[in-house]
């Protein structure tokens, strides 16, 4: 029999854990590369208060987002609210050391929590101050789902909420770790709204906001013409962008991002404010960055369209679908947070819904027969736990985790294949650039050994 050879951590009663040899449970001694570069982009969000002229400031690092100041004549302004009351509180008291004028107006470029639970800590009870969103404001979010349940599991395992330090590293586009201090108590529903767009001028400052559908369907973004600042909210953020996110959302209309952030590339903007990760300034660098994110999700989506008029099968597109090789390698571009594979799944799905078009796939066999079939054919249970073993050993990691889901649906020992699982996911956690992958392998293989 092929020796066992796994990584775990825990004391499980089975036997075979007796025979594993000391080697399978030290760690990598080379890192991947993906996993330096995610490392690499923790500094990303190192708390700061970044002065990007005499009027903008903008927090970063204080929580799960970014919240920004505007000062006008007589007031100042704020973009987005930060998730957590406490954390709120501490960049408003750092913004009012910079400007003590009283804050005017709050606009929420989209509602995610993360940008909308602080709000009190911004404008306390003066009921007078405008709180400005778009129409259809917070009406896609997650509690409104029936299936809120199991949305709530998956955004745990997406952001690693339930993760040991000893695991964290970040999300991609946020420190590995918020401010839990009061999430989403300070937040103040909008008492201003709009469809299309607003032109508006607040304590002297005219402002342009624009609805859009990007990342959500109530996203807008704000440009200021005088002082050159254009905040995106989660439009823009230095990773390629969360087309899909594994949590489960509501489909997000790629093409319209695309042309969105193409269109917010012809502004003249010298300072750049996104909703996560750091503010950018010059002309030329912004306009650079806006101009291949705008290119790199319009390529995906044309794509992806070219492979669905091919008739390609969604497997076949998310093999043929890449970035092109002047984007790829882009700072702004590596998938810390968003996948291009994710993103086509999501289209291709939008468009003609489950049915990829392969008539094998109108009535596939029930999971526990498929099993029985692949497993009878590969010679056995046994032979196939020989080649789960040879799978992990020679690296073969996600045939190795297929095959393991193979051995599990006909219940073949159960405790030793669920080690073995846990150790699949763990090394491709290992090789991870994008975070919220990581953070889902490594959330799943703890889940899984809690019950072993």
């Amino acid at each position: 029999m092929i020796k066992y050879k796994i990584i775990l951590t825990i004391l499980v009663g089975a036997l075979w854990l007796c025979s594993c040899s000391e080697q399978t449970f030290q760690k990598d001694e080379v890192e991947h590369p993906n996993l330096t570069k995610l490392k690499n982009q923790t500094a990303e969000f190192r708390p700061e208060i970044i002065k990007m002229n005499e009027q903008v400031y903008v927090a970063v690092g204080y929580d799960g987002s970014n919240s920004a100041m505007i000062i006008g004549d007589d007031g100042v302004i704020i973009i987005d609210a930060l998730r957590s009351l406490g954390a709120a509180e501490k960049v408003a008291e750092a913004f009012r050391q910079i400007c003590d004028k009283p804050v005017v107006a709050l606009i929420y470029t989209h509602g995610h929590q993360d940008h909308t639970g602080g709000t009190s800590a911004f404008v306390g009870a003066n009921e007078a101050v405008q709180i400005i969103a778009r129409e259809g404001f917070k009406e896609e979010l997650q509690e409104h789902s029936p299936v809120e349940k199991i949305l709530a599991k998956r955004n745990a395992r997406q952001f690693g909420r339930n993760l040991p330090d000893s695991e964290i590293i970040n999300r991609g586009v946020t420190a590995g770790r918020t401010p839990t201090d009061r999430v989403g108590k300070g937040y103040i529903a909008p008492n201003r709204t709009f469809s299309d767009s607003l032109f508006i001028t607040i304590a002297g400052i005219d402002l342009e906001l624009y609805a859009v559908n990007a990342e959500t369907n109530d996203h807008l973004f704000v440009w200021t013409p005088s002082l050159k600042a254009l905040f995106t909210g989660d439009n823009y953020y230095k990773a390629f962008p969360n087309l899909y996110a594994i949590r489960g959302s509501r489909y997000r209309d790629v093409k319209s991002w695309g042309e969105v952030v193409k269109i917010m590339s012809t502004f003249p903007v010298e300072h750049l404010v996104p909703g996560h990760t750091r503010p950018l300034t010059g002309a030329a660098n912004v306009h650079q960055n806006l101009t291949n994110y705008a290119s790199a999700i319009l390529s995906v989506y044309e794509q992806t369209i070219a492979c669905m008029n091919k008739g390609y099968t969604v497997q076949k597109a998310v093999e043929s679908v890449k970035l092109p090789a002047d984007l790829r390698e882009q700072d702004n571009l590596q998938e810390f947070y968003g996948s291009v594979a994710w993103g086509v799944r999501s289209i291709f799905a939008f468009y003609v819904g489950w049915f990829d078009g392969n008539p094998t796939h109108l009535y596939p066999l029930e999971l526990v027969n498929e099993a029985a079939h692949i497993v009878k054919m590969a010679g056995g249970e046994e032979k196939v736990l020989g080649h789960l073993n040879s799978a992990f050993e020679d690296g073969d990691y996600q045939w190795g985790l297929q095959l393991s889901d193979y051995l599990l649906q006909l219940n073949y020992k159960t405790s030793e294949v669920t080690g073995l699982k846990i150790a699949l996911l763990r090394k491709l956690a290992a090789q991870q650039i994008n975070a919220p992958a990581r953070n889902y392998y490594l959330s799943f293989a703890n889940e899984l050994e809690a019950e072993l």
